[in-house]
């Protein structure tokens, strides 16, 4: 017989992943505003980039196992892989508007 874990879902660095890298983003971008377009916040801000798409990612892939194992609590699971994705179309905007100048 199987038992069924009805315990919520505490995993709580995805929500932590989601906020910081929108907030340093944010910050970046803004600094790069701020400072005329100087190019060495660049320098700073693409590495950032890159290492926050690869821990991103790394994350994405633990939620989606997480979704497929755990399907009573599917629910809260797929909201934070919403959260987690919702940074793209973010950091997307703000690439167009730094590539645009």
């Amino acid at each position: 017989m199987k038992t069924i874990n009805e315990q919520p879902f505490k995993e709580k660095q995805s929500l932590e992943l989601t906020i910081g890298s929108f907030v340093i983003t944010t910050f970046l971008f803004a600094l790069y505003i701020i400072s005329n377009e100087d190019p060495t916040v660049l320098v700073i801000a693409w590495p950032f980039a890159l290492a926050a798409i690869i821990v991103n990612a790394i994350m994405f892939i633990h939620l989606a196992e997480k979704f497929l194992h755990l399907p009573q609590q599917r629910k809260e699971i797929g909201f934070k892989i919403l959260l987690l994705l919702s940074n793209i179309p973010i950091t997307f905007f703000y690439y167009l508007i730094v590539m645009k100048s």
